[in-house]
């Protein structure tokens, strides 16, 4: 069975967080953005927080409009930000939890636990041409509530494979049949969080994934090498994982 090629998201968020720092108007995420698109990703993800501790409106603004590759927006499910989304409109959603006091997102979001809120925005954001996925563990039953939320994908959060190293093969096996439950059910499967260049051959080898979206390691990385630099050896570090 051939799989479809996988692709890269790049999140720039914290191409924001070092800008909030100094409270500057540089460096600029947007323009983060489009280096990786030209240096090969196939979209670029930020994540609009409700403390706005990175990335503010105006920069998902300016990747909406200047962006040649798509736009994946991160957001909870807070009734401001569905009416941002709304208003923006931008080609993907990615729907995730968020508590104000963590470092970033720590686990994937409970759609077993509020379907009904949770099928209501992807309704909403669908109703303006939004394709949304969903920010979930590897959990069956978040499975079974994202398929009756309607939702035509998952993001399988990875950071219990990332955290875990000395089980790599284990939780990869837990990743992987996930993810083929959730592709023979019609889902399109993305995973991410945590990942960087020694972890991430497992997951891109899965051939039921077809888009992991990576962020903090590639901005980290990009301090020594360059982002373009950085995209571009995660991008053939997956290719080749792929085979």
């Amino acid at each position: 069975m051939s799989h479809p090629p996988i692709r890269l998201g790049v999140n720039v968020d914290h191409v924001a967080t070092i800008r909030q720092a100094r409270g500057t108007l540089y460096p600029d995420p947007a323009e983060a953005g489009l280096l990786a698109a030209h240096a090969g990703a196939d979209g670029v993800t930020v994540h609009l927080r409700e403390d706005r501790r990175h990335i503010q409106e105006r920069d998902v603004r300016a990747l909406a409009s200047q962006l040649t590759v798509p736009l994946n927006l991160e957001m909870s499910l807070a009734e401001d930000m569905l009416d941002f989304a709304v208003s923006v409109a931008p080609p993907h959603c990615c729907l995730v939890p968020e508590r104000r006091e963590e470092l970033t997102t720590e686990g994937g979001l409970d759609v077993a636990g509020q379907v009904d809120r949770v099928r209501a925005a992807v309704a909403r954001l669908g109703d303006v041409g939004v394709r949304v996925s969903l920010f979930i563990d590897p959990d069956p039953g978040q499975l079974e509530a994202a398929l009756a939320v309607g939702a035509p994908a998952v993001e399988i959060h990875t950071g219990e494979y990332a955290d875990h190293p000395e089980r790599m093969d284990e939780l990869a096996a837990q990743v992987r049949r996930f993810a083929g439950d959730a592709a023979a059910a019609g889902l399109e499967v993305h995973a991410g969080h945590g990942l960087h260049l020694d972890n991430v051959g497992p997951i891109a080898a899965i051939g039921d994934i077809v888009e992991l979206n990576i962020g903090h390691f590639l901005v980290a990385r990009a301090l020594f090498v360059g982002l373009p630099a950085a995209v571009s050896e995660m991008k053939q570090r997956m290719v080749a994982a792929r085979g």
